[in-house]
């Protein structure tokens, strides 16, 4: 029902909306039209009431909860089903048990606040309440167990469109999944699968962002390579909005990618990245190849030609970036 009620604010932008036709378009008494404007303003929103008026929206929440999200969601799926926490360890780990318990495809994990969470290679994600995005997305693909690395650079490609669109930002892809900002991190992407050997169950997609984090909320550790929205554009950004900008933009590509293959995404990503024509040092888990980076392969390994000719598929490094010379 709040979705509902703030879809019609939406649509009626800075007017007043009569508690008739509130009422009306909800098919609920006026009574119930209060409690739920109640509801709203305790989780944030500013709603002016005026006699023979109606109410209007001034400003909106900072809430990310389901009527948040969905008030502006327009996608088919994803998104369509929603779990929230306030707070809670990890989004990817109740993602993992809710796939397991056999949710629907699109289902999307939230919280406020991520207290555990953690980035490729085990790294922590920590997530501060109120200014960060966290969150999991369950898809349940046709695909072969190899083939689930090239959701990730799907991913980074969909959060750097809806970046664009939501901010007007300007991001690049560092190989595989690290979202840049001026050459800081902002986003870090987390795939996981549930399969057997030769069947994925499930994939778990998970997304953190830095969104509303100003410079004195980051640990003097990581201010020199971590960014945030709010630094880079200036002004605080509309996390609910961008959620479903979010889910949008890697609905619409992997659709796309369903139908037609890994080869539009491929392209796509390499149009994004600052890895590709670039020389640079994967450091692997037994060794450092220096070389060329001439592009992606189809399983999503970065190509790198060393300085003998030969071509190494990397797929799991760290990423140095050198000159171009």
């Amino acid at each position: 029902m709040k979705e509902q009620l703030l879809k019609i604010f939406n649509e009626h932008e800075g007017q007043y909306v009569s508690g008739e036709k509130i009422s009306e378009a909800l098919g609920c008494s006026r009574t119930a039209i209060w409690k739920h404007i109640d509801a709203l303003r305790k989780s944030g929103y500013e709603l002016q009431s005026a006699p023979r008026k109606g109410y209007r929206l001034i400003k909106k929440g900072d809430s990310i909860q389901p009527h948040d999200i969905k008030s502006s969601l327009t996608t088919k799926r994803l998104g369509q089903e929603q779990t929230y926490f306030e707070s809670t360890e990890s989004t990817q780990i109740i993602a993992h048990k809710l796939a397991q318990e056999g949710v629907n495809e699109g289902h999307l994990v939230v919280a406020n606040e991520q207290t555990s969470g953690k980035g490729r290679l085990a790294r922590k994600w920590y997530s501060r309440a109120g200014a960060s995005i966290s969150m999991s997305v369950i898809l349940r693909p046709k695909l072969s167990p190899q083939e689930t690395p090239q959701l990730t650079l799907l991913t980074a490609v969909a959060v750097v469109r809806a970046i664009k669109k939501q901010t007007g930002l300007s991001a690049d892809i560092k190989w595989p999944n690290d979202v840049l900002l001026n050459g800081k991190k902002v986003v870090g992407i987390l795939t996981e699968m549930q399969a057997d050997p030769d069947f994925v169950h499930s994939v778990i997609i998970g997304i953190g962002i830095n969104v509303n984090h100003h410079a004195t909320d980051l640990d003097s550790e990581i201010l020199g390579i971590a960014t945030s929205l709010a630094i880079e554009k200036g002004s605080d950004v509309d996390r609910a909005a961008l959620i479903s900008v979010i889910l949008l933009e890697l609905e619409t590509l992997y659709e796309l990618y369903l139908t037609d293959g890994f080869s539009t995404i491929r392209t796509l990503w390499e149009t994004h990245s600052n890895s590709i024509g670039t020389y640079l040092t994967a450091k692997t888990a037994k060794s450092s190849i220096y070389g060329f980076a001439k592009g992606i392969s189809d399983e999503g390994c970065l190509l790198l030609e060393d300085q003998l000719g030969e071509v190494h598929q990397i797929y799991s490094a760290d990423i140095e970036l050198m000159s171009n010379s």
